[in-house]
């Protein structure tokens, strides 16, 4: 059985990579990193989760989304006693791109290493369209 899917790439890998996969109403984002459109990431784990939700919001206009579609996310840190040092400034960075109020289930997972050794997390998405 096929399922329609529309997929969205983007980016350097966009041949290997999706950034977006669209199956019925249901909008799956890869992990977007804290990485800016300069190629460099954020030099604090605050400025990027600012970045990665700057990713994630580009993503979600390709499907005329914004934020408030997203019912589910996953951030993958390098380090939880870093985010727990940042968390003020971590989540602040989150409460920008939601509200006040996220209306989102959230898992927190800890990883060994992101695609780049800078890199110090990646936020992983599902929206309702």
């Amino acid at each position: 059985m096929s399922i329609a899917k529309h997929v969205y790439r983007s980016g350097p890998y966009k041949d290997v990579y999706a950034q977006a996969v669209k199956v019925g109403n249901c909008l799956h984002i890869a992990g977007q990193v804290g990485v800016g459109a300069n190629g460099k990431p954020g030099t604090s784990l605050a400025e990027q989760v600012q970045l990665a939700y700057a990713n994630i919001q580009y993503v979600l206009s390709k499907f005329d989304a914004t934020a408030a579609n997203i019912v589910d996310e996953t951030w993958f840190v390098t380090d939880m006693a870093e985010l727990n040092q940042e968390m003020k400034a971590s989540f602040a960075a989150r409460s920008e791109f939601y509200g006040p109020s996220p209306e989102v289930a959230q898992t927190v997972v800890e990883v060994r290493a992101l695609i780049m050794p800078s890199l110090k997390i990646e936020i992983k998405c599902v929206a309702q369209l």
